[in-house]
């Protein structure tokens, strides 16, 4: 019981703690012009790994992180496919190549809350969030090296551990607007000289 309350706080705290906090530091006219996270997408590309490989193994290889990526996103990844054959990469038109999710709402802001608290935390070497990984456009993209930081994972009959990007899409309209309200939100963004 305790960790579905602490699982709803991201949204709660959001509502009740940051947008009060916002409109009071930065002088928004209201509630709606405080920035908010859009959606949050978690992306693989394991065309690398399944090159060369027969097809009953490229499906393993596919179900695998698929199957490791909807555990960590709560939800089931889509397939993503090559476009064309490149055959210096040994890839063929309609291959499988990557996973996406997509994620919104509940099942977002549950995410979040797991990668500040639980996941980054436990990431080896990590010192904070550079602010050359927000864009002009107000987006924070995060390299993750090994998907075996979040809890869901079991590493016990681990094959592979594979790294994926998650991109925190926000509705600020500027660089410095989207660091300033990732930093409410709690991700540990370190200012650096740009």
């Amino acid at each position: 019981m305790q960790k579905r309350n602490s699982m709803k706080g991201l949204q709660e705290k959001y509502k009740k703690e940051i947008i009060p906090a916002m409109i009071k530091k930065h002088g928004y006219k209201n509630r709606m012009d405080v920035p908010k996270i859009r959606k949050v997408v978690l992306n693989i590309g394991f065309g690398g790994r399944v090159a060369g490989k027969t097809p009953k193994e490229r499906e393993k290889i596919a179900e695998n992180i698929a199957q490791h990526l909807s555990l960590i996103a709560g939800q089931k990844p889509i397939l993503t496919r090559s476009r064309k054959s490149i055959s210096t990469f040994k890839i063929r038109k309609g291959m499988q190549i990557g996973a996406k999710v997509t994620l919104r709402g509940k099942k977002m802001y549950h995410f979040v809350d797991r990668l500040i608290n639980v996941a980054l935390p436990r990431s080896r070497d990590f010192r904070g969030i550079e602010t050359k990984n927000v864009d002009q456009g107000g987006n924070l993209t995060i390299g993750i090296k090994e998907h075996i930081i979040f809890p869901e994972v079991s590493t016990e009959k681990m094959q592979n551990i594979f790294g994926f990007q998650v991109i925190v899409e926000t509705t600020a309209e500027t660089k410095n607007q989207a660091v300033v309200f990732l930093k409410e939100m709690g991700f540990p963004i370190k200012i650096s000289k740009e």
